[in-house]
């Protein structure tokens, strides 16, 4: 009997990996919260939701009022119920740490938003026209969650979405089996219902120009997040079966992989979240043995506890202090090797980190089938330039208060302000920002109106 997986089987392996509460299970660990007041777990969730008032709303039945409750503060509040660090944050934060375990908050979220997105719940309605127009540039967390806020405060309010689906690294960026598009489209669907137009399948800068979007609105938020991930600058690059893992992780979304990888060997370069996801979808997709590849040490890592510990279960291996020096083709053109060399760290760098530094006499060969590119993205210099906005290397110079840019109409949030020191690239960061930038620029256009 074959044990090559079935290509049903595969697809089965981009279910939820993590199943959601039953309505008993719920209900049961809602009354163990506390309902403390001055809550810790609020001070700790970045979007500040009132977690004791929702929690007490699962508990007391009204599950649309719970729903309304996570939605208001954060607009992507069901996607970030499967992926915020919540052992880091608001389960963190629980004073029941101390005694017995943490309320499950995350799931508990997820559970209210379910039940919202199941019945069709619409939480929202958009304000009474105030007559002002916003432009925004991006259709991701930041993007979908200031144009939420503002259509609520009656603005007409476009997004200029890359993408052929707006909902940015919600839609196209995390694995299915962590988060399916549909949650994600259900967001963005919360945010069409208040009259927002979101137009797809438009990158400002080619298919409009930025004049034209400051010429047709008011005001303009830029929210348009990161890049492409950057060159290896090592040869062999071009080589087929060399794949960038943001294009990769897209493409096991929504169902247009050309490349089999069942029974392959898969290495991936980089040890962030997207390099995890990279590495745990070539596991679902039936390789044979996925590796990590990372210069530093595991120390340094910069994806989750939680994502490293998930990566770890599904056997994929790392390799600290390892870099690549060459990939190897065959005559064919195809990967078949990778060449890589020992480091160890020296110095610490402007950025405060060791430096990692080539060990002499180290180098080694692996035998891979698949190279999986995950080394970070690029800024949308461009963009960024055609706007006439400052920056200190792709990232847009922000009033770290209101997110006002060097132009008095643009604000900005989201990965594109985030590095300097401002702010934090996750989800429920980026949808904070959103909210922010929508708050100063009404707070903004009413002192003007005033004026």
């Amino acid at each position: 009997m074959s044990s090559t997986p079935s290509l049903l089987n595969l697809e089965k392996n981009f279910l939820e990996a993590h199943e959601g509460l039953s309505s008993r299970e719920a209900v049961e660990e809602a009354n163990r919260c506390l309902y403390c007041y001055d809550a810790p777990c609020i001070q700790a969730c970045p979007t500040s939701i009132d977690i004791p008032s929702f929690i007490k709303k699962i508990a007391s039945g009204n599950l649309k009022g719970s729903a309304k409750t996570i939605m208001s503060a954060n607009p992507v509040g069901a996607s970030c119920s499967r992926v915020c660090p919540t052992e880091e944050l608001c389960e963190g934060a629980c004073v029941l740490n101390h005694s017995t375990k943490p309320i499950m908050i995350g799931d508990l979220q997820r559970y209210a938003t379910d039940w919202a997105r199941h019945n069709e719940t619409v939480l929202f309605e958009a304000g009474e026209a105030n007559g002002k127009s916003v432009g925004i540039i991006g259709g991701g967390p930041a993007g979908l969650s200031a144009a939420r806020e503002l259509a609520r405060f009656g603005y007409a309010v476009t997004i200029y979405e890359a993408e052929k689906e707006a909902g940015g690294l919600n839609t196209y960026g995390i694995v299915s089996f962590r988060l399916p598009q549909s949650i994600s489209y259900w967001e963005v669907e919360q945010v069409k219902k208040l009259n927002v137009d979101i137009r797809t399948n438009i990158k400002v800068g080619q298919d409009i120009s930025a004049d034209d979007i400051t010429s047709r609105h008011d005001f303009v938020i830029l929210a348009a997040g990161m890049s492409a991930i950057p060159d290896l600058k090592i040869q062999g690059e071009d080589l087929h079966g060399v794949h960038d893992a943001i294009e990769f992780v897209k493409e096991t979304k929504s169902g247009t992989l050309s490349h089999n990888y069942v029974g392959k060997k898969v290495v991936v370069i980089g040890a962030g979240n997207t390099a995890i996801d990279g590495a745990t979808c070539s596991v679902r997709l039936g390789a044979e043995n996925v590796k990590i590849l990372y210069r530093r040490t595991k120390a340094e890592m910069t994806a989750y506890d939680f994502e490293y510990e998930f990566a770890k279960q599904d056997g994929v291996e790392f390799r600290w202090l390892t870099a690549p020096q060459r990939i190897i083709g065959n005559e064919e053109g195809k990967v078949i090797g990778i060449e890589c060399i020992k480091m160890e760290l020296g110095e610490a760098g402007r950025d405060g980190r060791r430096r990692p530094i080539p060990v002499n006499g180290s180098e080694f060969t692996l035998a891979v089938d698949a190279v999986i590119k995950a080394i970070g993205q690029t800024r949308h210099l461009n963009l960024i330039e055609q706007f006439g906005l400052e920056h200190s290397d792709g990232v847009v110079r922000v009033d770290r208060k209101t997110l006002q840019t060097s132009n008095p109409r643009i604000f900005a949030c989201g990965d594109i302000v985030f590095g300097k020191g401002v702010g934090e690239a996750m989800v429920v960061t980026a949808a904070e920002q959103g909210k922010q930038a929508a708050y100063h620029l009404h707070e903004k256009c009413s002192s003007v109106e005033v004026n």
